[in-house]
């Protein structure tokens, strides 16, 4: 570049610098727009010949002015995607630096704390966290260390946009990865947000922590809970994304809290729901059909199905557990077709698989019933009658006793 348009080009950018030094909020804005328009995509060395290798003194006015004004919303959402124009550029490192030196993480992370803050701005500023942490390690440390996990996970959990939670979810997964020294911070935080009231929510971070949990490789004994809770959740995508990580975590040493906890899920605490039953109002009918125990009955005979099947070593775990009398126990419940259904085709299993107890499910059932259930056991529940569910529901099958004689014997 020879002298006279270097000098050109310097007195371009002291002119564009002045007008934003004297600029009002309108002003600024203007400037903006043009800045995103004419800049998004371009290298760091096509940044700094378009402003005279001194880019770095409008990244830091703006950096600057986003500090001072993210708590009012003023041109949040352009300042936000002109500071994304520098940590997206191809060779950002120095823009990077410079950002975090005054800051900016922080900043970011403040941002998605404020409830005035608007969804795309936080998606956007999520997006410039995302940029921040694939630079590597330390910066994914950084960001930990700024108590990012807890913003994150608190912007996942309350967003009302999909895809500002699918932005937070993305990030939680980043920082997991190639972050050993806080990787279980992630996994934590994750876990609390199984708690959360967002069905979205809880099935991306359900999805997430599968990811999450091959990672830390040890699963933390306060993930059975609340993931059992899930069951209860009357939207079939967080069902299926709780089944499947329980049937992950099947590996792990929560395993016999799992298969312990599920199975008491099959004979679920009774009061207060028989209530409904001297109401003849249909739609109390209706209420009593959806109530969240027995969805979670009829999920937790599910997964005790798709555990069993995969697994004959698990299937034989579940025996001492008396999973036999919860199953028939379940197929009692008229007050829940789905849970009569799972817990035949889970008994159906257990029946074929073990002479034992296909012996004891015939002696309780009697000939006919068993009969009936062993010909269609996906449809046995439709002709039961209430004398036959009551027979199932008082059921005293006790296959671990017989067990434990034969162990005795041998």
């Amino acid at each position: 570049m020879s002298t006279s348009k270097e000098q050109a080009a310097i007195s371009k950018v002291l002119s564009f610098l002045q007008e934003w030094d004297h600029g009002n909020k309108t002003v600024r804005s203007r400037m903006l727009t043009v800045f995103v328009t004419q800049n998004t995509g371009k290298t760091c060395p096509e940044l700094e010949l378009e402003f005279a290798q001194v880019a770095s003194l409008f990244l830091a006015r703006l950096t600057a002015w986003m500090r001072l004004t993210y708590m009012f919303g003023t041109c949040l959402g352009l300042q936000l995607k002109a500071v994304g124009v520098f940590l997206s550029a191809a060779s950002n490192h120095r823009y990077l630096i410079e950002f975090l030196e005054v800051g900016g993480v922080l900043t970011l992370l403040e941002i998605l704390g404020q409830k005035q803050t608007k969804e795309e701005d936080k998606a956007e500023a999520i997006r410039l966290l995302q940029i921040v942490s694939n630079a590597g390690r330390k910066y994914k440390e950084l960001i930990c260390e700024s108590y990012g996990v807890r913003a994150i996970a608190e912007c996942l959990a309350k967003s009302k946009t999909e895809g500002t939670q699918e932005t937070a979810r993305a990030l939680l997964e980043s920082l997991a990865h190639g972050n050993p020294k806080y990787q279980n911070q992630v996994y934590r935080g994750l876990i609390a947000l199984l708690t959360c009231i967002s069905p979205k929510a809880q099935q991306l971070v359900l999805q997430t922590l599968r990811i999450v949990q091959d990672i830390v490789k040890e699963a933390h004994p306060s993930i059975v809970g609340p993931l059992l809770n899930l069951l209860r959740s009357l939207h079939l995508e967080v069902q299926y994304e709780a089944i499947e990580l329980i049937t992950d975590l099947r590996q792990y040493e929560v395993r016999p809290a799992l298969l312990t906890g599920l199975v008491d899920l099959l004979k679920p605490a009774m009061e207060g729901v028989q209530t409904y039953k001297i109401l003849e109002d249909p739609e109390m009918t209706k209420m009593t059909e959806s109530l969240p125990v027995y969805v979670q009955q009829a999920a937790a005979a599910k997964a005790l199905r798709l555990l069993a099947q995969g697994s004959q070593e698990l299937s034989q775990e579940l025996l001492p557990l008396r999973v036999v009398h919860h199953l028939i126990y379940a197929m009692g419940n008229q007050e829940h077709a789905d849970a009569q259904r799972q817990a035949s085709l889970a008994l159906e299993h257990f029946v074929r698989t073990y002479p034992v107890v296909e012996e004891h499910v015939r002696r309780t059932m009697g000939i006919n019933l068993f009969a009936a259930f062993m010909h269609k056991p996906e449809t046995f529940y439709m002709t039961m009658d209430e004398i036959q569910a009551d027979i199932l529901l008082s059921n005293k099958v006790n296959i671990s006793e017989v067990l434990e004689h034969q162990s005795s014997e041998d």
